[in-house]
């Protein structure tokens, strides 16, 4: 690093306390908000607005964090939870001796914007101040720290909402608990923090009376109420985060190319990769690691978690999870796509078709009420209305093989394991519980083989309606 160059600052994102108004046994910062638990988001904004590696404070009750998010940063331990003032203490005690500079973050505060957190660094080190804080002018104060300042504009202290005055109460200026410290003077003047009378707990704003009587300036960066220094404490104020958060996302794609019919209704996670020119129409769920594919259209009802679908294709009010669509495929309505489906090219799933860690070929038709579990389905293969594959015994799953061009009849029941060959024919009805040779025709209950006669019309190929039955010879 060129010496003429100021160390960056190290953020510390407070991540030690339960948060027990959320009513849960996940901690606090783990909740998720459109898929991701809230502290990554704080995690992205600090890594972001340093260029360095975060230090989150963490107690053993939070210990779950670091197995969720060790990767993105390094912890520090606050062994008992004793206020803001000694979990930055903990910090401390696991950062570099020749820190400089420090931002401090809550992890429930998950909006938080990176440039913002830069200009609060920057602020302090253009003013040589000792702290320097975030402050909202906020349209509802209620019972959070008011700031006051003294005849010259300089803040004095931040006074609790339970012991301000009348006059104090009027205050609309409040800490938004946002703060950039010079860490030599931070580890000088932090252990002279005296415990709340009323809590027990030590909180940095005690710091900032200290901070003028050493006549080291408290810089402060002054804000509107615009939601995004919100904290995050109970599930309500966790629905009106996601609901934030999910606008942001939607605006996101919006602006990359993506047409949504209505923005207020589309569920995407922030983890969600969606193309130019897909369209989105109202009540579609985007989930997990998803991509989307330029020119698709995912029509009403969509509901797709942790799926790659290819270009072109049309979806519609069906479920699709852990599964990959190539392009110019056409699903639905009410189609169910399970894990570890791979479907191919130019494949049409019709109404109730469900398939299930099944490979179909290019140019399948599976139009309605069918099941096709654990199953190699070839190209250009034919599924009857009601065709079933039965692949479960009772003790293991077994799999279906159908070759390519082959011609499934109506309802009928291919008993796993089993292998329908090459342009092999099966009868409306029949239950297959032995291998059909490639041209072979299998009919009756059980299905007996027989010699396929040619189709009577011009085209050797197999029917493309999914609901035409095999007559019965």
């Amino acid at each position: 690093m060129n010496s003429d160059q100021p160390q960056p600052a190290t953020a510390v994102v407070l991540a030690a306390g339960l948060g027990t108004r959320m009513r849960s046994s996940l901690p606090k910062v783990l909740h998720p908000i459109c898929g991701r638990p809230m502290l990554a988001y704080v995690l992205d904004v600090a890594t972001a607005a340093t260029g360095t590696r975060p230090l989150v404070v963490i107690s053993p009750a939070t210990e779950q964090v670091r197995d969720v998010l060790g990767e993105r940063a390094d912890f520090a331990v606050q062994d008992e939870p004793r206020g803001t003032a000694d979990a930055v203490r903990a910090a401390l005690e696991a950062l570099p001796g020749d820190a400089t500079d420090i931002v401090v973050l809550s992890g429930d505060v998950p909006l938080v914007d990176a440039a913002l957190v830069e200009e609060l660094a920057q602020a302090r080190r253009d003013h040589d101040a000792a702290v320097a804080l975030v402050s909202v002018i906020a349209d509802e104060p209620a019972s959070l720290g008011r700031l006051v300042r003294d005849l010259q504009g300089r803040i004095e202290r931040v006074v609790e909402a339970s012991d301000a005055s009348e006059d104090e109460l009027e205050i609309d200026e409040i800490n938004a608990g946002v703060y950039a410290f010079d860490v030599a003077w931070l580890r000088a003047r932090l252990p002279d923090v005296q415990p709340s009378e009323v809590s027990g707990e030590l909180y940095l704003p005690e710091l900032i009376p200290m901070a003028r009587e050493d006549d080291r300036p408290v810089a402060t960066i002054e804000i509107d109420d615009d939601g995004t220094l919100m904290g995050i404490n109970d599930r309500s104020q966790l629905a009106a985060a996601e609901l934030e958060m999910r606008l942001l996302i939607n605006e996101r794609h919006l602006l990359a190319g993506v047409t949504m019919i209505d923005p207020a209704s589309a569920v995407i996670d922030d983890s969600v990769e969606i193309a130019q020119d897909v369209t989105i129409e109202p009540g579609v769920i985007l989930r997990g690691q998803t991509s989307i594919g330029s020119g698709t259209r995912l029509r009403a009802g969509t509901q797709i978690f942790d799926s790659r679908i290819g270009e072109d294709c049309v979806v519609w009010a069906s479920v699709i999870e852990e599964s990959a669509v190539e392009r110019d495929v056409t699903i639905g309505p009410f189609s169910h796509v399970r894990k570890g489906a791979h479907i191919g090219q130019g494949v049409e799933l019709g109404n109730y078709a469900e398939v299930k860690n099944s490979q179909v070929g290019a140019g399948t038709k599976s139009h309605h009420f069918s099941y096709l579990g654990d199953a190699d389905v070839g190209a250009r293969v034919n599924i009857g209305a009601g065709t079933i594959t039965a692949n479960y015994d009772g003790e293991r799953k077994h799999r279906t093989t159908i070759g390519d061009g082959a011609f499934i009849g109506s309802d009928t029941i291919l008993r796993a394991p089993v292998t329908v060959g090459e342009g092999a024919f099966t009868g409306a009805g029949s239950v297959v519980t032995k291998d059909v040779p490639d041209g072979k025709m299998a009919l009756g209950l059980p299905a007996r083989i027989r010699e396929r006669r040619p189709p009577s019309r011009k085209s050797a190929e197999p029917p493309s309606s999914s609901a035409g039955d095999a007559p019965d010879r």
